[in-house]
């Protein structure tokens, strides 16, 4: 039912194409590209070669891996033109398995795939699929329910719950970076609120530990992140239009695009907050029932339809990485665990679920038809962004990975690869020009500066006739500039690992390795325990 719920969503891909929303082709083309990678023999690829038409940014360091690696993989397997619907058939089939596990844990069968399907195409979901292309943002929607799952489980099975919750907050962020902030506040606001209500104050200690259990686990893509920031123009992600007052709900810049927007996932999150607030007070009596868990589930909610609305900005100067989510209303990704829950537990009649279902649908209906439509594209322009890739030419990329004083507006997209600055010619004979290795020879009759079609990130190692050279960068674009003498002279350029990345590596490992041996003693000392049982039992 959860599957087919999910493929129901993707059904207009057959007949309109692609919707194609503001993140499409950002995450299309990466996963063109990780797979022309993989080819090459790159396994874990670190260097967008083709972005900006061929001056490369640090994408593949600074945007999680999870996601473009489960892009790559589909588009290995399968026609591109039907790799995003089977990626978000995935996502949403996921999300909606993940609210069964946890909605069985106090509804029926019936109820809890109710509440499952409702979770998995709930009408944010779907402005995310069709609007916003979010498509790593909506795989981290499964995370969700298991993370309310564990907490809640933390209080009878209490240190056992430490692994699972640092499992989850270590997939969070190896696939998106706000919704992992979004999941560590989730975490930490739920913990508290359950020692609080249980009087276990144990359950805020297995959340820190947790905490630090997924960081150390996702080391190896956190702390090469955390020491590099420095080294791109990532303060891009906040400028304006992107930044957290800009995008409370219902707000305006008196920009366009961006104002129609902000109404269309204003009016989603208006009525589900609407829904949310009539099935909390139809599903009161269930507070007598379930009292901590009603509390859990309702101080979410409460929290997280307060951090939407503008009362909330000192919240989003003070709190630590808060802005990085940019979006207030990117907490309805949160907030629809809640929501799914609270609705199966108020409309216990199917005719009322039917009823709200219509009335969803209705919704996206109206912000479909009279706020903005989505955009689609269709095989032949997902076939010329292929091409692209394929044939080398490069595309657009993002501002936020490029390094720091390169400006991607003043670039010359036709530059040949290897060019002299100012006046002058030189003998260029290209060796080798591939994603992570550049090399060639060069002939010149006086000393002279060459500028490569390459942006200059402090990972690239350059080399002249093997004597490694600090290479310096031209100002305004930030190409790499190579001084040469008179004569003949061999240039090398290396993507090379630096020292931030090993140590995130070695940490990761270690948080690996001790985390299978304190599973193995666990494992261990419950399987001594069952035997001594059984003896007694004899």
């Amino acid at each position: 039912m959860i599957a087919g719920v999910s493929f129901a969503v993707i059904v207009p891909f057959f007949f309109l194409g692609n919707p194609s929303g503001h993140d499409f082709e950002f995450h299309l083309l990466s996963w063109m590209e990780v797979v022309a990678q993989w080819k090459q023999g790159i396994l874990l690829p670190r260097w967008a070669a083709f972005a900006h038409w061929g001056f490369g940014e640090a994408r593949f360091l600074f945007y999680p891996p999870a996601s473009w690696n489960l892009g790559a993989l589909l588009g290995a397997c399968f026609p591109w033109k039907m790799v995003p619907g089977i990626f978000i058939w995935c996502a949403l089939t996921a999300s909606g398995s993940s609210m069964f596990l946890l909605a069985r844990r106090w509804l029926s069968r019936t109820d809890a795939i109710f509440a499952a399907a409702l979770y998995a195409v709930n009408p944010y979901n779907v402005v995310i699929i069709y609007w916003r292309s979010a498509l790593a943002e909506l795989l981290v929607a499964f995370l969700l329910p298991l993370l309310l799952l564990f907490v809640i489980r933390a209080e009878h099975e209490g240190s056992r719950t430490i692994i699972p919750l640092g499992m989850l907050v270590a997939a969070a962020w190896l696939i998106n970076v706000p919704a992992a902030v979004m999941l560590t506040y989730s975490l930490a606001l739920l913990a508290a609120t359950a020692a609080f209500a249980t009087g276990n104050r144990r359950i805020v200690l297995y959340a820190a530990t947790g905490l630090a259990l997924g960081a150390g686990l996702a080391a190896f893509y956190l702390i090469p992140v955390l020491h590099e920031e420095a080294w791109v123009r990532i303060g891009e992600v906040l400028t304006p239009g992107y930044r957290p007052q800009d995008n409370f709900l219902f707000s305006r810049t008196g920009d366009p695009d961006h104002d129609h927007f902000n109404l269309l996932v204003s009016c989603v999150g208006a009525g589900e907050l609407l829904v949310l607030g009539v099935a909390v007070w139809i599903a009161r009596s269930w507070r007598s029932e379930q009292r901590h868990s009603w509390r859990l589930l309702a101080s979410w909610a409460i929290a997280l339809t307060l951090i939407m609305l503008p009362m909330t900005g000192f919240l989003w100067r003070l709190l630590p990485e808060l802005r990085f989510v940019q979006f207030p209303w990117r907490w309805l990704l949160c907030l629809n665990a809640p929501f799914a829950l609270f609705a199966t537990l108020a409309f216990r009649s199917w005719r009322y679920r039917l009823v709200l279902c219509g009335a969803l649908l209705g919704l996206l209906w109206f912000v479909w038809h009279h706020v903005q439509e989505p955009f689609w594209d269709q095989a032949a322009d997902i076939q010329e962004m292929h091409d692209f890739v394929a044939n080398g030419d490069g595309y657009e990329g993002t501002d936020e990975y490029v390094p720091t004083g390169s400006d991607p507006e003043a670039i010359n997209k036709s530059a040949p690869q290897v060019s002299v600055v100012g006046r002058g010619e030189a003998n260029i004979r290209m060796l080798d020009w591939g994603t992570q290795s550049k090399r060639f020879t060069a002939e010149v009759d006086r000393p002279q500066k060459l500028r490569l079609r390459l942006f200059n990130y402090p990972a690239w190692r350059v080399e002249v006739n093997g004597v490694p050279i600090e290479a310096k960068s031209q100002p305004k674009t930030g190409e790499i500039l190579v001084p040469l003498e008179s004569g003949i002279s061999e240039v090398r350029a290396k993507f090379v690992r630096t020292p931030d990345r090993t140590v995130g590596g070695i940490v990761s490992i270690v948080t690996a390795l001790l985390l299978a041996g304190w599973a193995a003693n666990r494992s261990s000392a419950r399987f001594a325990r069952l035997k001594l049982g059984a003896r007694s039992f004899q």
